[in-house]
């Protein structure tokens, strides 16, 4: 994305060839970019200008925004976006996943210690949630609100690319990042995914965008949503990875391009070498920081503009580090703040009190922690290669085939983009459009590695990148569309027509289907840990029972499988703080979450007492749960109790729910509501 090799300023959507213009670029290439300076001579300050103020300019941005039919059309498809993401969030039952974070989220907010645990991925969703659940409450709503409202928010980013993309592929790629499938079932989740995944891309399109306008801010900016990616989810790193080599294998297409025309691969070299110098140049020329600090500077020491006078390179040696140590300070702030454990934190900026003496944590202690102490963590869960020993055929079939499933159209879109924005031919495919790519080629091959399990919501990370192309090609259906009616094209109007119907209808079929679902008809899209709606209904109840009764509420009957004990705790105060006291605990997931969240006292019975460890018929908690086999002999002893039966994971497991009739109908008399 950096400037020809000759140095000459390229054009919005440039080639890599300079002497080509660029396929369906702007009509004038010295257009200004959208809120761009026009002009070295425009005000930089934020004094009045002309009798008009700061406040009065940003004014006539904003009605230039609402004036614009493109923008305007973004801004409708954001609304719907978010909701599609809000609207009954809570209207299915949590995930294994969801209960697992959540539980101790509520713990979090119960005492006010967190720490970093890989094994929960990262701490951007325990403590913006412990921070919404004092505003609004916890609930599976409010659980998964940062998300819905994040994803939602996702199709903004189709405006930071406006210089490298037409309006009509701005309003495709908004309109895809806002109903995909499974965007939108993973957008109603509470996990980091669509968090990193959406992050990481905005922070992508400030860098393209801060290209574009030659302006420094945005890439602060970028650095703030990249750190908050490494907060949501490790996996930011892969990211990371994936802009790199995407950026080389581009990089490489522009030199193989510069070789073959000047017969030197060291032409070509120094050439691209020249012209990133010249375009960082005039990058620190035109950004209006740096206009701001040198006026400041002469303001205060007419002497000192030597930073405006020292040419080429006074301007990268001065510039450039300043704006990297900007960008680093952002990254690492952000970052620190998450990662950093609690209360520790709080007590090291004297915003909270605790223990006094020589073990009170000091900010350096607390910043190590967050940092290094953090990597620490990550790599030896992580990095070290303990999550990834499996077979990598079976872990990419189930990606494509989630894909399939939940993305086929936009994966469709996206191959057609590619191949029509010019692959192959001479002119070759766009920067943006082939970067895109290459990314989400990339992250197909990677996340079978990088992955630990089978999970479909590893596809979101191939889907994001891959909505770029998937818009181009979209638009080029368009476009062939209205050529071919224009010039009375029956087939080629009937097969692009056709093409687009399919795929609307391909989007809203299955986004529909997927919207709430916990049916295992739909696994090829939902992780197997998913219980099946009903046993919400059922929690609720065990909840209002938990609130009206003294004593323990819940009993579970503890049993052995081929996967060891399940639902017995040896110590039930033991899931009081991280890490929980034992791994049967995590077999009762998702019950943990509603079970703290309505106050519940829980105990438990180990295999090995069987039923004659169960408590006398008049101590019996109102509430028994167990795996139907154990069931069976259960429910005679348990009179006046209702059963029910749940998946209890899609395809794998079911779980009995008995509660005790009268307790219910006692909870539901007025006075016995809490």
């Amino acid at each position: 994305m950096s400037d020809p090799a000759d140095g000459s300023d390229p054009a919005p959507n440039a080639p890599s060839s300079e002497s080509e213009p660029a396929p369906d670029a702007p009509s004038d290439e010295s257009e200004p970019a959208p809120d761009a300076p026009s002009s070295e001579s425009e005000p930089a300050s934020n004094t009045p200008s002309g009798g008009r103020s700061t406040l009065d300019r940003l004014g006539d941005r904003v009605r230039a925004r609402v004036d614009d039919p493109v923008a305007a059309a973004v801004l409708a498809i954001v609304v719907g976006s978010l909701l599609l993401r809000t609207v009954r969030l809570g209207g299915r039952v949590f995930h294994w996943d969801e209960g697992r974070v959540g539980y101790w989220i509520l713990r979090f907010d119960a005492t006010g210690e967190f720490f970093y645990r890989p094994i929960i991925h990262g701490p951007f969703l325990p403590v913006v949630n412990n921070a919404l659940f004092d505003v609004i409450g916890a609930s599976d709503f409010a659980a998964r609100l940062p998300v819905a409202v994040v994803g939602g928010l996702l199709p903004l980013v189709a405006l930071l690319l406006r210089r490298r993309l037409h309006g009509r592929e701005q309003v495709a790629l908004a309109l895809l990042l806002a109903v995909d499938p499974l965007l939108v079932y993973y957008g109603r989740f509470m996990r980091g995914d669509v968090l990193v995944g959406s992050f990481s891309v905005a922070a992508f399109a400030l860098v393209v965008y801060a290209v574009d306008t030659r302006r420094t801010l945005p890439l602060v900016g970028s650095a703030a949503l990249i750190a908050l990616g490494f907060s949501a989810k490790e996996n930011a790193l892969v990211y990371v990875a994936c802009f790199l080599g995407a950026g080389v294998l581009l990089l490489d297409h522009r030199l193989v391009r510069t070789a073959s025309r000047t017969g030197s691969l060291v032409d070509a070299l120094v050439g691209e070498a020249v012209a990133l110098g010249r375009f960082l140049d005039r990058w620190t020329a035109e950004s209006r920081t740096r206009r701001r600090v040198e006026r400041l500077v002469d303001e205060r020491d007419p002497g000192a503009g030597y930073a405006r006078e020292a040419g080429f390179l006074g301007h990268l040696a001065v510039w450039v580090p300043v704006g990297a140590v900007g960008v680093a300070a952002t990254f690492l702030a952000v970052t620190s703040f998450f990662y950093a454990p609690r209360p520790e934190l709080w007590r090291a900026l004297g915003v909270a009190t605790g223990s006094g003496g020589a073990g009170a944590p000091t900010l350096t202690t607390v910043l190590t922690e967050a940092t290094w102490g953090a990597g620490e963590r990550f790599w030896s869960t992580w990095a070290s290669g303990d999550h990834s020993g499996h077979p990598y055929v079976p872990y990419l079939y189930d990606l494509v085939e989630t894909l399939a499933y939940g993305s086929g159209v936009l994966v469709v879109l996206a191959g057609i983009g590619f191949l029509a924005d010019g692959y192959g031919s001479e002119r070759g495919t766009r920067p943006l459009v082939a970067y895109a790519t290459y990314w989400g080629l990339a992250s197909l091959v990677g996340y079978p590695v990088a992955t630990d399990i089978q999970a479909p919501w590893a596809a979101v990370h191939v889907v994001l990148p891959l909505a770029i192309p998937a818009a181009a090609g979209a638009a080029h259906l368009a476009d062939a569309l209205r050529d071919s009616i224009a010039s009375e094209d029956a087939a080629t109007a009937g097969l692009a027509g056709l093409v687009l119907l399919a795929s609307v209808g391909g989007v809203a079929a299955p986004t529909a289907d997927y919207w709430n679902s916990a049916s295992v008809e739909d696994k090829q899209v939902l992780q197997w840990a998913q219980p099946e709606n009903d046993l919400e209904g059922t929690l609720q109840d065990v909840g209002a029972v938990a609130r009206h009764n003294e004593g323990t509420d819940v009993l579970f009957v503890g049993t052995d499988t081929g996967r060891g004990t399940r639902l017995h705790v040896e110590d039930e105060s033991s899931v009081d703080r991280m890490p929980p006291g034992g791994p049967s605990w995590h077999s009762r997931l998702p019950t943990p979450w509603y079970l703290e969240l309505h106050g519940a006292e829980v105990t438990s019975t180990p295999p090995e007492a069987r039923f004659d460890g169960l408590p006398p018929a008049e101590e019996m908690p109102p509430v028994v749960v167990a795996k139907p086999d154990d069931a069976e002999q259960l429910e005679p002893r348990l009179d006046g109790y209702r059963s029910r039966e749940y998946a209890f994971r899609l395809w794998s497991e079911r779980i009995v729910v008995f509660v005790d009739e009268a307790a219910l109908a006692d909870a539901a008399e007025p006075d016995g509501r809490s």
